[in-house]
C-alpha cells in the first residue's frame, strides 16, 4: 500500500494519547513509505500526523474544498493540495487517491466519512480496507452498534467484520495489507 487515506479531528480532542498516536501512525507510514492523503488542514489530530510526516520527509497530499481554505484552515506546507468544490468532490477525490482509509479519533466528520467508505466496501464500489486506530477505546461504541446491527439482521455478519481494528499502528497497517474484501452481495435475503 503506497497511499492511505487518513480521516480525523480538526480539533486534538481531551486526551494527549490521541495526539502521540496519530504522530506514532505518522512515523509508521514513513517506515513503510506510505504517502499520507488527509482533508488538508493545518489543525487539530488533522494538522498533527501532517506535520509529523512532513518533519520526517514524507508525502502528504491534502484535498479541501475551496470553502474551508477561505477560513483559513488549510496546510500551507503539504506536498500537494488538491482544491475541490465541494465536500462531496472532497470525499470522492481521497477514495481514488487511496488504496485504504484509516480513522483516529474525531467527530461527526470522521465518522461520517469512515462509514462511507464502509458502505461504499459493502456494496462493492471498491475492495480497499477501512480501519480504525482504536485509541483509547475512543470507537468502542460504534464497535458494538456494528454488533448490534449484524445481530438484529441489518449487517451480514461477513460485512460487520469488514472493519480492520487496532490499537497499534504497525499491526493495524499489517492487517490492512492483508485485508481479503468478504465476498457476496450486501442484501441478506430473509423473510420474517
Amino acid at each position: 500500500m503506497k497511499r492511505i487515506c487518513v480521516y480525523c479531528g480538526s480539533n486534538f480532542g481531551k486526551r494527549t494519547e490521541y495526539i502521540i498516536a496519530a504522530k506514532k501512525l505518522g512515523k509508521e507510514f514513513i517506515k513503510r513509505d506510505i504517502t499520507l492523503v488527509y482533508g488538508g488542514a493545518k489543525v487539530g489530530i488533522m494538522g498533527a500526523i501532517a506535520d509529523q510526516i512532513l518533519a520526517l520527509g514524507g508525502q502528504v497530499i491534502g484535498v479541501m474544498p475551496q470553502s474551508l481554505i477561505d477560513k483559513e484552515v488549510a496546510h500551507t506546507g503539504l506536498s500537494e493540495l488538491i482544491v475541490v468544490d465541494s465536500m462531496h468532490q472532497r470525499k470522492s477525490a481521497m477514495e481514488r487517491l487511496s488504496e485504504g482509509f484509516i480513522a483516529l479519533p474525531g467527530g461527526l466528520g470522521t465518522i461520517e466519512e469512515l462509514l462511507e467508505m464502509l458502505t461504499w466496501a459493502q456494496l462493492g464500489f471498491h475492495q480497499k480496507p477501512c480501519a480504525i486506530l482504536n485509541i483509547e477505546a475512543y470507537f468502542d461504541c460504534l464497535l458494538e452498534f456494528i454488533k448490534h446491527a449484524a445481530k438484529e439482521g441489518f449487517i451480514k455478519s461477513s460485512h460487520a467484520g469488514m472493519l480492520i481494528t487496532h490499537t497499534e499502528p504497525d499491526a493495524l497497517l499489517s492487517s490492512m495489507e492483508n485485508y481479503l474484501p468478504p465476498q457476496g452481495e450486501k442484501w441478506i435475503h430473509k423473510a420474517l
